[in-house]
């Protein structure tokens, strides 16, 4: 493996409505697969009438579509409810699992589908365990999308070469990546990354449920914390994202009221919605906060939740005043 598991490295946010690949996070668990692509293979296997393998050359030959949409990591497993604010904006390039499902003609005692990686190693005292994921059949026959492009490029190996799972708006550890085996079941597996980590309890319920869909987030892309600004007026610039439109963004100055950002309309991919609010900010340091609401009624929360509301804290500088 050329990577140690659990890779946190993140890296600056740029203010690209497309996500540069170099400023994308990465995330290996387990490491970094070194693949042969001579040798590589996808198969469809399980409860299935027609299991199958694809080669490369056969996956690259199959009908393509592109779309972009939102790819957030939901945060170290061993710190479920700190906020990480991993995310990016990106071009996805292959085609539909639905595809291969049909194909393989699952049976009627299928109920999931298992998503297992090329990855493989120790993680957290165990030895032998590769990168499994599941998903119920039917979301996974409408949701999940297989990726061989990021950004109409090839995927790096970082990101998961030479096929990937991308499912919207759910949290990227279902984006299974290096993709070589896909299950059907008529059970969830027992995995360390299924049912021991990534899984959460939501407020008012007392049983943990994986973690899949997004939760309402905005983040602060410009300026950044920690930022020295030479002038009074800055224009902030920010990305808000759901499992559905985000409707509204607020911004908060030094505690003061919430001010409506200027929002831009979810599109029809799902992508992450760009907004802007010009500030004039006198010398000195300022805390600015930014909330996002959905079309659901979901709000970002106060501090102390993994999506809670995004801070930064700027200085501008004495010599503004006299600008």
């Amino acid at each position: 493996m050329a990577e140690q598991a659990l890779d946190v490295r993140d890296f600056d946010d740029v203010v690209d409505f497309v996500t540069p690949v170099d400023n994308v996070f990465v995330r290996a668990h387990l490491g970094v697969p070194d693949l042969d692509l001579d040798s590589w293979t996808l198969s469809v296997e399980g409860l299935v009438e027609r299991p199958f393998q694809l080669r490369l050359d056969d996956v690259l030959a199959l009908p393509a579509r592109r779309f972009t949409a939102f790819h957030e990591c939901f945060g170290n497993p061993f710190k479920p409810d700190v906020p990480t604010r991993a995310v990016a904006n990106l071009v996805w390039t292959g085609f539909d699992l639905a595809a291969l499902l049909d194909r393989a003609v699952p049976l009627a005692s299928a109920r999931h589908v298992w998503f297992e990686g090329a990855d493989t190693g120790a993680f957290d005292g165990e030895d032998g365990l590769s990168y499994v994921k599941d998903l119920p059949l039917e979301t996974a026959r409408r949701d999940v999308f297989l990726a061989y492009e990021m950004n109409g490029e090839p995927l790096t190996v970082r990101h998961g070469h030479p096929l990937r799972t991308v499912v919207p708006r759910m949290f990227g550890t279902n984006s299974v990546k290096w993709l070589t085996r896909i299950i059907l079941a008529d059970e969830r597996p027992d995995h360390m990354f299924t049912t021991r980590f990534y899984t959460r309890v939501h407020p008012g319920e007392q049983t943990a449920r994986p973690v899949r869909s997004v939760d309402v987030g905005s983040k602060i892309l410009g300026p950044q914390d920690g930022d020295q600004l030479s002038g009074e007026r800055v224009e902030l610039v920010g990305r808000a994202w759901s499992t559905c439109e985000v409707v509204a963004v607020e911004v908060s100055v030094d505690d003061g009221p919430w001010r409506p950002a200027v929002l831009e309309p979810l599109g029809d991919d799902p992508a992450w919605q760009p907004f802007t609010l010009d500030l004039r900010l006198p010398p000195g340091r300022h805390r600015i906060r930014a909330r996002a609401t959905d079309r659901d009624g979901r709000v970002q929360p106060p501090p102390g939740v993994r999506n809670s509301i995004h801070e930064v804290t700027v200085t501008v500088s004495d010599a503004a005043a006299g600008a």
